[in-house]
């Protein structure tokens, strides 16, 4: 299994267990990216609030995306939050 680091908690996890969230190559749109076919720049997030709410407040995800502007994917990620 692939291990990925989770931008919220930064613990080694499955791949499998985690939102990828990839920044896409050419037009540089960012995009939940769960089946992976979007080429480009990605983070991992696993799939619960706290770690989702930690890498938004620590803009850990902004970085790791190396992107200025979080608004594309801040609303999908909070709405994660609130289906679970």
């Amino acid at each position: 299994m692939k291990q990925r680091k989770c931008q919220g908690c930064k613990q080694l996890k499955s791949a499998d267990l985690m939102h990828k969230i990839t920044r896409e190559y050419k037009s540089g749109e960012v995009f939940l990216n769960p089946s992976s076919k979007i080429l480009g720049r990605s983070a991992y997030i696993c799939k619960n609030k706290e770690c989702i709410k930690a890498a938004l407040k620590k803009k850990t995800l902004k970085n790791a995306l190396k992107i200025n502007d979080l608004t594309q994917i801040e609303q999908e990620l909070l709405n994660i939050i609130v289906e679970s």
